[in-house]
């Protein structure tokens, strides 16, 4: 046995030997001395252009090879992308490429891709090099299947199966074939919360966007889960906890599973409650510039009353705001909680470093490839070279964004190495397609069917002016107009629009005659600045009214034709006050809507004066709730022993004013009974919105209950509460891909014989 290990030990040992030997014999094989080049082969290409590859070797003709620059050579060969297999071999003193190319995707395929446009796919591919006529690569199909599985997870369709077919073809090609068989939708079937003692799961459920499903469910795809909405549900859930008291709230862990066939979810969210705490005192500590009374009047902490998250962060961000407002702008300002878990009491500690004060050196603006530096510049309202003014920062961020065609508007602030008391602002910008084309049809009860047509481009050339043109046309109203706006006519912020309009109208009920209304407008006008938030509008146009007579044209028209003419021209100078501000313009939850204004014509074939004013109040009860106030009143009369125009008769009625009675139908008749408006009109409206049953948080299909009340009085009448038209009802806003419709249910409070009712009145589109 042992002479048996001897000879094991012996034969090992010299095996080793040989080995060794073979490989230095290889290595020395395959070593090369450097040597001068005297030329260059390149063997294999097929497409590939040969000056390719020559511009690629870190060595020419003249050079000294070594092993090295072959390694180098290969390396930066691969890089290319466009090879398979790269080798150098050398004869002599030529240096021979040898290479096998990658094969050319010959046609590549999307199939069974129902949610997703292909198109939007194709584009994906090529961004990322797949796509037809160029080199395959695996890497990136593997990378490309699994993106798309992503996708699919993102839309909750966790059965999706990719399957990624390669065929090859001759001359070294392939067809390339994503097969995907998507599967249906896993929705949540349940979602639980482990923990919750003094909150109910129920009402934790309604903090969230995700839930089990509802009838709903098939337009807000709420039963699907994403990943980025279960956070947002989570920081939602954090946020109601620690808005009331509960300052140790904690989510432990959450829990996704799925069944066996992928068809269905469960979510479970571990929480820790803790108790709820009371805030004892709130005390002030670090230096406040002296101004300790001024940072006080901020403190929207409420003593006496359970700990609120909102309060505290709306505390230290006015604290952090106002010392920006005296150039500090590294300021820091927290909150420690000094918690007492005998008494649950909580004492809060606002913390203070003002830091160094600065000043702005440079403002950059990156990200408008298209809009022009100077149109973002000067809408800045922070300048170079002064103290850091964080107020003014926050401003020049609001005017930015209220420009209308930038995605996205971020401003940094940059520390600037080695001047401690200096700092850039960076201001990002996204930039968003700015011209708009829209073709489309809607039906309304009081319009019919009705089509539309836009063009518009909000940021020409990316200069900052407008060109618009509109048309809309129905049964009874044609409207068409064109206008272009220089937003910074002046300096100083000066708009300028020149606008012409064309616009047509008949009666909405045949039976009341075939006469039709024809006003063409040519206008300037000017919007002057006067804050932030407020706009004086003056202006001048030209006006031509033409009454185009036919069956039971009323008597109050047939007279003016008379006494003035037909056509009646006349030139109005407008004068007007907007101040508007709303968190949104489609969806509104807070802020104001005020207007005043004026019109005047006191030359030409028509004169008089029309003024009025209008007030809309949007109040937030909740994250779901909301109130709205709307009053609008209007007068005109008539000037210089003139009669006021017929055709400037104020009409009031149906969707916009008081619903429930037939559009423009309230207000004086002839001697024939017709409605022909009046120059008096006051219009009150209050409207309570909600959630869509089923919809959730969804602001774009809400319902609303409304009540209404207005009516148009005649040139002698006084305007008397006592003879407003009333009703109350409800109905649904909804943005719908058509344009935003609007329907509404009413029934008359306060009507009188004569009215015409329309309970059920809806729009669908925009009516110009």
């Amino acid at each position: 046995m042992n002479s048996m290990k001897s000879f094991l030990s012996s034969l090992f040992h010299q095996m080793g030997r040989a080995l060794a030997i073979s490989v230095l014999s290889v290595q020395l094989v395959w070593a090369a001395d450097p040597f001068s080049v005297r030329d260059i082969r390149v063997e294999g290409l097929q497409r590939v252009e040969p000056g390719t590859v020559f511009a690629t070797l870190p060595f020419r003709v003249g050079d000294v090879y070594s092993d090295e620059r072959g390694a180098d050579a290969i390396r930066s060969l691969f890089g290319l992308g466009l090879f398979n297999n790269v080798r150098i071999e050398t004869q002599g003193d030529v240096v021979v490429v040898v290479v096998e190319e990658r094969p050319i995707i010959s046609t590549l395929d999307l199939i069974g891709t129902k949610e997703f446009d292909k198109e939007v796919l194709r584009k994906a591919l090529r961004d990322i090099g797949l796509t037809e006529g160029r080199p395959f690569d695996k890497a990136l199909t593997d990378k490309a299947e699994q993106e798309l599985k992503r996708q699919y997870i993102n839309l909750s369709l966790y059965a999706a199966e990719v399957v990624t077919t390669i065929t090859p073809l001759e001359r070294n090609r392939v067809n390339l074939s994503f097969n995907v068989i998507e599967g249906d939708v896993a929705r949540i079937k349940e979602i639980r919360f482990i923990g919750a003692r003094q909150i109910s799961e129920s009402t934790l459920r309604d903090q969230m966007d995700l839930n089990s499903g509802n009838w709903m469910s098939w337009y807000t795809k709420s039963d699907r889960y994403s990943r980025s909405k279960f956070n947002a549900d989570l920081e939602s859930i954090r946020s109601y906890y620690l808005a009331r008291g509960f300052l140790e709230f904690r989510i432990d862990s959450t829990q996704v599973s799925i069944s066996p066939d992928r068809l269905s979810m469960d979510l479970t969210v571990n929480i820790h409650e803790g108790d709820r705490y009371v805030v004892d005192e709130v005390k002030l500590e670090g230096y406040y510039l002296g101004r300790d009374e001024e940072f006080k009047s901020f403190v929207r902490i409420e003593i006496g009353k359970p700990y609120n998250i909102n309060q505290v962060t709306e505390t230290t961000k006015a604290f952090s705001e106002y010392f920006g407002n005296f150039g500090h702008a590294f300021a820091r300002v927290e909150s420690v909680p000094e918690v007492d878990r005998q008494t649950n009491r909580v004492k809060l500690v606002l913390r203070a470093d003002p830091s160094r004060r600065a000043y702005v050196r440079r403002i950059n603006i990156a990200g408008n490839s298209r809009t022009r530096d100077e149109i973002i510049r000067r809408e800045v309202r922070q300048l170079e070279s002064s103290w850091y003014d964080g107020d003014k920062i926050r401003l020049s961020k609001d005017r930015i964004e209220r420009l209308g065609y930038l995605k996205e508007v971020n401003i940094d602030t940059l520390e600037v190495p080695g001047a401690p008391d200096q700092v850039d602002l960076q201001i990002n910008v996204v930039e968003k397609p700015t011209g708009a084309l829209q073709l489309g049809a809607g039906y309304s009860s009081f319009e019919k069917l009705f089509l539309t047509f836009s063009i518009s481009q909000d940021n020409i050339l990316g200069t900052g002016n407008f060109l618009g043109l509109q048309v809309s046309t129905s049964k009874f109203n044609k409207f068409f107009s064109i206008s272009t706006t220089d937003p910074y006519y002046t300096e100083d912020g000066v708009s300028r629009t020149f606008e012409y309009s064309h616009r047509a109208n008949k009666p909405y009920i045949e039976q009341l005659g075939n006469y039709r209304l024809t006003t063409d407008n040519f206008g300037m006008r000017f919007g002057i600045p006067m804050s932030e938030v407020d706009r004086f509008i003056v202006g001048v146009a030209i006006e031509r009214t033409q009454v185009e007579l036919g069956t039971n044209t009323p008597n109050a028209y047939l007279t003016y034709c008379l006494r003035v003419g037909c056509p009646a021209v006349a030139f109005p100078v407008s004068a007007g006050w907007v101040r508007d501000t709303r968190d949104s313009v489609i969806a509104p939850t807070r802020g104001v809507v005020a207007r005043a204004y004026s019109e005047m014509a006191f030359t030409g074939d028509v004169q008089y004066l029309r003024y009025g004013a209008g007030y809309q109040h949007f109040i937030p009860l909740s994250k779901q709730y909301s109130l709205s106030f709307n009053a609008d009143v209007g007068i005109g009369q008539g000037v210089g022993g003139h009669g006021y125009p017929v055709f400037k008769n104020f009409y009031v009625g149906g969707l916009g004013s008081v619903r429930g009675f037939a559009q423009g139908s309230l207000g004086p008749r002839d001697v024939t009974g017709f409605v022909v408006g009046g120059p008096k009109k006051l219009v009150l409206n209050t409207e309570f919105f909600a959630p869509f049953p089923g919809a959730g948080n969804d602001k774009s299909l809400r319902l609303y209950g409304f009540v209404d009340a207005g009516n148009v009085f005649g040139h002698d009448e006084p305007i008397r509460i006592n003879d407003l038209r009333s009703s109350y009802g409800a109905g649904i806003n909804w943005q719908s891909p058509m344009g935003p419709l609007r329907l509404a249910i009413a029934n008359p409070i306060n009507k009188q014989s004569g009215d015409r009712i329309n309970r059920l009145q809806f729009q669908i589109g925009n009516v110009f």
